[in-house]
């Protein structure tokens, strides 16, 4: 009926396995986070800075070429053809893509013109 036997003692909790998950986690969110800045792309905000003064700067992207206001034209004459129209540096440029304009070309036509000086963009539709 009864058992008089001795109690057996009771084992502690092994943390092993919760030390384990917790440094698997904390692998995890290394890998996952971003360590710093990748090379992205400033672009002005709408609605946001001063007005648009000057001559109109309007590059359209499309997966053949570019046109600026209009007037097609190659990469590397972008630069050239857009200095008589600003001022300094710091005006405006405004960036579209085509519709069938892939989003690795617009980034590639940004970084271009980053890398020649021009570093105010707008990306409109």
């Amino acid at each position: 009926m009864f058992s008089f036997s001795e109690p057996r003692r009771s084992r502690k909790p092994s943390l092993t396995p919760m030390i384990d998950v917790v440094f698997l986690l904390l692998v995890f969110f290394m890998l996952a986070s971003r360590f710093g800045h990748d090379a992205a792309l400033s672009l002005a905000a709408a609605g946001g800075g001063a007005p648009y003064e000057g001559p109109p700067r309007l590059v359209v992207v499309t997966e053949t070429g570019l046109q600026l206001n209009g007037q097609p034209l190659t990469a590397e004459d972008l630069p050239g053809r857009l200095a008589p129209l600003m001022r300094d540096r710091d005006d405006l440029v405004v960036l579209r893509a085509d519709a069938d304009t892939s989003l690795q070309r617009l980034i590639g036509v940004a970084q271009s013109l980053r890398r020649s000086g021009i570093t105010n963009l707008a990306v409109v539709e």
